[in-house]
């Protein structure tokens, strides 16, 4: 086989295949080095989902003219200039293979001028050869213009979705750098239809309110943690449990306001809400984690989506114990908006809202750096019972309002952090029968009932063997309430079936299932004094607005509504 160097066209094509994937990735080269260039306003074109063009503007300190064709030189960047620098990388580029990567498989415009120049400088390029170059009249700034994008890789064109698909990329990354940077003013505008238009005026509000709109928006609870000595911090912006989404998309992740990947990220914040959202659902989180810059590797993938943290285990505590400080002390209850009627007086909506991030169920306790202790105890003012609905809510009158507690999710909820509490302590609360049981193991939980035996008996349960398929129940958790300690047990165990999670989360899902059976019912009927002993026991647990489930254990009708519904204002 016959050894060749390749051509220096051939070269430059292989090259751009690993920085140039799609149209999206000629836009996140494109606006990084915008942000760089130190702009505060930047905007985005395109047309045909970026395959027919895409042009970026933005008001930064522009090239000088002698230099334009060098920066269309492959390893020409102005960000590094020795090797030391790679340790602690601060700007968004740095390869100094953007540009010539987007020219080799396209035809770029670039018109460029500094601000104390008077005149600016053009550059026409196709398929990365120099066509022409002169000056020309143009503001302070860049403008890159990107056409035929592909035009003579085809078979990467062919591996290109719908111009629809690539433009939704396109506007995913936009949003993301708005988010990231609330200082810049964004601009997206495809196929001639204005789409995103953040202001750039630095407050986060107004980045989110553009992406999220302000429903979303005003409903996201703030996140801060950080730690001084070790300079590392964790900022931004995470939903209530009540507002969660069906996917993963809407988790996004800033290291350093580096837009990355993280599955490690990921797993903390969703660690964070455990227990406290529906199976299946996912939060909204925006997160920045700033690190000092020799603690993390940005130079780890080809396009830069992934990062490697120096030590990993740091930022996913911080980012686990920021998010569930704010989960803890800001988590607002869901707020009843009636239906209006018609001709009636409220112009309110009917879809769901919430009230200040501050709920008024619940005050902050005090976070220290550290972020809050497991077991920490929320205050909450004491709520007056005026009754019981349908057999299954408590209506309760409190500081703005009315609230109504599902009884069964408010009553789970004390009960499994009771359970949780006392498995962490050893000490399970375990009542003996008079006489032990006979319990038929079914085929489908046998497994479980014999290896776990040990397991069960730290929530309470004694189990013998009693044969194979059979075994006795001895004694139960003293909060059962199963008048049939046999029919409970198999119910429990049918909960944990049904529940797919590894061996470590099994433990949480035998509390929940416990907790679930062992709570008082929708239909039936308390007394005052049971409907006050709940409050005040659901009033003390840590996370008071979900059950273990993630259910809402109360809804809040404030008494603006009700004025309002009563037309009184």
């Amino acid at each position: 086989m016959t050894i060749r160097l390749l051509s220096t066209q051939l070269a430059a094509k292989i090259a751009a295949g690993e920085v140039v994937e799609r149209p999206v990735s000629v836009v996140k080269e494109l606006v990084e080095n915008s942000i760089d260039a130190g702009s505060s306003q930047v905007i985005v074109e395109i047309r045909g989902g970026g395959v027919a063009l895409i042009r970026v503007v933005d008001n930064g300190s522009g090239i000088e003219p002698g230099q334009v064709p060098l920066a269309f030189q492959r390893h020409a960047t102005s960000k590094l200039t020795s090797p030391a620098d790679l340790d602690a990388i601060s700007t968004l580029g740095f390869r100094g293979e953007a540009l010539p990567s987007i020219a080799a498989v396209s035809q770029i415009i670039l018109v460029t001028r500094q601000p104390g120049s008077d005149t600016g400088w053009e550059a026409s390029l196709r398929w990365g050869a120099l066509l022409s170059q002169g000056p020309k009249g143009c503001p302070p700034g860049a403008s890159i213009t990107v056409s035929n994008l592909f035009e003579n890789v085809p078979a990467r064109r062919n591996f290109l979705r719908s111009p629809a698909a690539e433009s939704n990329r396109i506007k995913e990354l936009t949003t993301r750098f708005a988010l990231a940077y609330p200082e810049v003013g964004f601009q997206l505008t495809i196929d001639g239809r204005s789409v995103l238009k953040s202001p750039g005026q630095g407050r986060m509000e107004d980045p989110l309110v553009s992406v999220y709109g302000a429903e979303v928006a005003k409903q996201l609870m703030p996140v801060l943690w950080e730690d001084a000595s070790s300079g590392l911090k964790v900022e931004g912006f995470v939903s209530p449990p009540s507002l969660h989404r069906s996917n993963r998309r809407h988790i996004t992740f800033f290291v350093n306001r580096r837009w990355i990947r993280s599955r490690m990220l990921s797993i903390a914040v969703e660690e964070s809400y455990h227990r406290l959202l529906p199976q299946g659902r996912y939060p909204v989180a925006i997160l920045n984690i700033t690190v000092p810059y020799p603690s993390v590797d940005v130079n780890v993938h080809p396009t830069k989506a992934e990062v490697r943290f120096r030590q990993g285990d740091r930022v996913f505590s911080a980012t686990q114990r920021a998010v569930r400080g704010a989960l803890i002390t800001a988590s607002p209850v869901p707020q009843i908006h009636p239906e209006p009627t018609a001709g009636g007086p409220s112009n309110q909506p009917a879809q769901p809202s919430f009230i200040s991030a501050r709920s008024s169920l619940t005050r902050p306790r005090p976070a220290a750096d550290a972020g809050p202790s497991p077991g920490a105890e929320v205050e909450t003012p004491a709520l007056r019972v005026l009754g019981q609905a349908g057999s299954a809510y408590i209506v309760a009158e409190g500081p703005d309002g009315i609230f109504l507690l599902d009884q069964h999710a408010a009553h789970e909820r004390v009960l499994y952090e009771k359970i949780m509490r006392e498995m962490s302590q050893g000490d399970p609360s375990s009542q003996t029968l008079l006489e032990p049981v006979t319990v038929e193991i079914p085929p489908t939980h046998s497994d479980m009932a014999r290896d776990g035996w040990r397991e069960l008996a730290s929530y309470g349960f004694v189990l013998e063997s009693f044969g194979d398929d059979t075994c006795l129940l001895r004694a139960v958790p003293s909060i059962f309430r199963d008048s049939d300690p046999a029919k409970g047990l198999l119910e429990v165990l049918d909960m944990v079936a049904r529940e797919t999670a590894s061996r470590e989360g099994r433990a949480e899902i035998l509390a929940a299932s416990i907790a679930c059976h062992s709570s008082v019912t929708a239909g039936m009927t308390l007394s005052l004094e049971e409907m006050r002993e709940i409050i005040a026991l659901l009033e003390a647990v840590e996370n008071p607005h979900t059950c273990p489930h993630g259910r809402p254990t109360m809804l809040h009708l404030s008494s603006q509504h009700l004025e309002r519904q009563f037309g009184r204002r």
